[in-house]
């Protein structure tokens, strides 16, 4: 019986394997330069911790079962709940501000689709313990590095959600929460239907739909103009200073607002073209979850970059994989062992398994790309040499077998 992998699953070859993981590790890279500390949670966690950020609603896309101790559990369907639980448990008492990096798989059972799995990676950032302008453009500048080297071109929108909440202040929590998913969405019908059922106050709705609507250079002061000068238009100003002397391009654009509770102020988007409809790459903002976990009310901030979002529109390719064959005879497989060994310290190399005579060998090399064959016969063991053959110009030497790798790298692999 052939078995077929899940639906919303896949499964990665060796060289798509190969660029995921060089792209993974450019990310890495970057995040250690910027002061970023990797952490590693859980891939499976108990599900309030999903249910009391995201609410009941998130139940039907969460894949989660009762384990033998009857306890409810779920595959995490996002890294940012289970960062703060951590935080809580562990990092309280760490010198602020706690920076940290993850990159890790998570689950959803949603509609498969171009760019959206069942099974997805997120490559993510969190500042913890700094609600100033300086660690939100800080976490802007290091979203926007990180796409930058890994090869792909990201539009850039920056908004406020504070600005937007303001406009309805002692409103129901519920009733802020269904405007803002609805906002989120872009669902101006459906906002539309919705503020028609609850009465909404002209005045705010008229301010409303303008503010989300605002977008350019000039959205800022359009929005002092329509809704007064509110202190976190001052620190939305600073953060759009800091914007520039990082030398970014982006958009105000106070349309975005991520549809979820917990965010507190400034939030952001890239998008990238060449992925259709869903074409955001990164997404974040400043927020407040410690509390929901137990602990005291810190601000933060960070992102989440869409790791397989990103690998179908990036440019960067990795490096040649260059390796090597070692051919041997019976006679010759120790002496071939040993030298393959000692070679392996600077390239990768190959050796047969299959019981192949020489040519078999060659050709084999020949079939998986191999940049040299190191051949070892009978009488260049007797003299402690290998022929060194260059499988892409034919030309074969005989080489000291103590001068190899030396030689690999001055004459094959120039």
């Amino acid at each position: 019986m052939k078995i077929s992998k899940p639906r919303g699953t896949r499964d990665f070859l060796p060289l798509e394997n190969h660029k995921r993981r060089y792209i993974e590790n450019r990310l890495r890279d970057c995040a250690l330069r910027w002061g970023y500390q990797e952490i590693k949670t859980p891939t499976f966690e108990h599900i309030e911790l999903f249910t009391v950020k995201s609410g009941e609603g998130i139940l039907g896309e969460i894949y989660n079962f009762k384990d033998k101790g009857d306890r409810e559990i779920a595959l995490r369907p996002e890294l940012t709940a289970p960062v703060m639980r951590m935080y809580v448990n562990e990092l309280t008492s760490v010198p602020k501000p706690v920076k940290l990096y993850y990159f890790d798989n998570c689950f959803r059972y949603e509609r498969p689709q171009k760019g959206r799995f069942r099974e997805f990676w997120q490559f993510g950032v969190e500042l913890i313990g700094s609600q100033r302008p300086e660690a939100d453009s800080e976490i802007i500048a290091l979203a926007c590095q990180m796409l930058k080297e890994a090869g792909v071109d990201g539009d850039l929108h920056i908004g406020h959600l504070g600005i937007i909440r303001s406009l309805f202040e002692g409103q129901d929590s519920e009733v802020s929460s269904q405007i803002m998913r609805l906002v989120d969405k872009k669902d101006d019908k459906g906002l539309d239907e919705y503020l028609d059922k609850i009465n909404a106050d002209i005045e705010m709705r008229d301010k409303l739909v303008k503010l989300i609507n605002l977008t350019g250079s000039s959205a800022v002061d359009e929005v002092r103009t329509l809704i007064g000068d509110l202190p976190q238009l001052s620190d939305f100003r600073t953060l759009l200073e800091l914007m520039d002397i990082y030398g970014l391009e982006y958009t105000v654009d106070f349309g975005i607002a991520r549809g979820l509770d917990y965010y507190t102020g400034m939030v952001f988007e890239i998008y990238s073209s060449g992925l259709g409809a869903q074409n955001q790459v990164c997404g974040g903002g400043s927020y407040g979850l410690a509390h929901l976990f137990g602990g005291q009310k810190i601000a933060s901030t960070g992102f989440a970059i869409g790791f397989d979002r990103i690998m179908e529109v990036c440019t960067i390719e990795p490096p040649v994989q260059e390796r090597a064959v070692v051919v041997y005879s019976e006679q010759t497989y120790k002496e071939a062992i040993r030298i393959a060994t000692d070679l392996k310290k600077h390239m990768i190399v190959d050796m047969d398994v299959m019981g192949r005579s020489f040519g078999a060998q060659l050709k084999y090399a020949n079939a998986i790309g191999a940049r040299c064959a190191v051949i070892i016969g009978e009488d260049e063991a007797a003299l402690g040499k290998v022929s060194l053959k260059d499988m892409d110009s034919g030309k074969q030497v005989l080489v000291d077998k103590n001068d190899l790798q030396n030689h690999i790298a001055t004459y094959i692999l120039k």
